[in-house]
């Protein structure tokens, strides 16, 4: 295997993507945790769509997981139920650099997602309650009606829902690609049979 320097040293790759994540914190004018999520439904079409990667677990020797919070009853939501995978890239345009992730998909819905919810904004608090996500929305109007009745029913401080939480991916396979001139790209993926397996890493072809 090539040897490995400068952005792409060490040896847990957790830790890698931490250090991308928060080298593209500094330079992205907007949302640099932001991950295309992509998931497939009973044909096996797929679906993809953006969200925020909201923690990168470290467990050290090489585990952890990538954590993101949505309506367990989206489509995105009953998708990942259905089939236990999934698969993000997060592009970094000010650093040219992406990370693609595929992995098992577990519920995130004890303390560790109260305590994110609670975390949240009020509003975004009562509209995690008012909205049915995903499902056919009659006007806006009424999606405005439904925050306010919940806001009447929960006041300032909404418990989590229960149809609402979080989703950690334990990875199966990481890819780190940096920009190279020329179009001769940097890449490694990290790769592994099973979450407690030891990690594989080659050097792909641009």
């Amino acid at each position: 295997m090539s040897e490995r320097t400068g952005i792409f040293a060490g040896h847990d790759p957790f830790l890698i993507a931490q250090e991308w994540l928060s080298a593209a914190e500094g330079t992205e004018p907007n949302d640099p945790n932001a991950i295309a999520l992509a998931t497939v439904d009973a044909d096996g079409l797929p679906n993809v769509r953006m969200v925020l990667l909201k923690q990168i677990e470290q467990q050290g020797a090489g585990q952890g997981a990538f954590v993101f919070y949505t309506n367990y009853g989206s489509v995105k939501g009953a998708e990942i139920v259905a089939a236990g995978k999934a698969a993000f890239v997060l592009h970094s345009k000010t650093q040219r650099r992406q990370m693609r992730v595929r992995g098992l998909v577990a519920r995130e819905d004890g303390p560790a997602a109260d305590e994110y919810f609670a975390s949240r904004s009020l509003k975004s608090r009562l509209g995690a309650w008012a909205s049915k996500q995903s499902q056919p929305l009659d006007s806006r109007a009424s999606l405005l009606a439904d925050v306010a009745r919940i806001t009447a029913q929960y006041g300032t401080n909404p418990p989590r829902p229960p149809f609402w939480g979080g989703f950690r991916i334990a990875p199966l396979e990481i890819e780190f690609w940096a920009d190279g001139a020329f179009r001769l790209h940097d890449r490694f993926r990290w790769s592994r049979p099973t979450p407690s397996a030891e990690w594989q890493i080659q050097r792909l072809n641009p």
